[in-house]
């Protein structure tokens, strides 16, 4: 049992460098969706289309606040997608 426990712990684990590179992916990808989500609000017209773009735009930018935040505390330098 703790053999099986060992070997699930080793395929969990990722190194300092794929962490990095996961967060500044997910920075990108919530940063892309930031943006569709604006230009969607702007083309909507009913008040659920707003609705539902304003909370999309909400949400968005909490995760890349956090995500932004996140990279901070491990050092990443954020200049170059800005």
């Amino acid at each position: 049992m703790e053999e099986r426990y060992m070997k699930d712990k080793i395929l969990i684990e990722i190194t300092e460098e794929e962490e990095r590179k996961d967060i500044l992916r997910n920075i990108i990808h919530t940063k892309a969706e930031l943006t569709n989500a604006n230009k969607n609000f702007e083309f909507a017209n009913t008040n659920e289309l707003v609705d539902y773009y304003v909370y999309k735009i909400k949400s968005m930018q909490a995760r890349l606040d956090r995500l932004i935040k996140l990279a901070k505390e491990k050092g990443i330098e954020l200049e170059k997608l800005a």
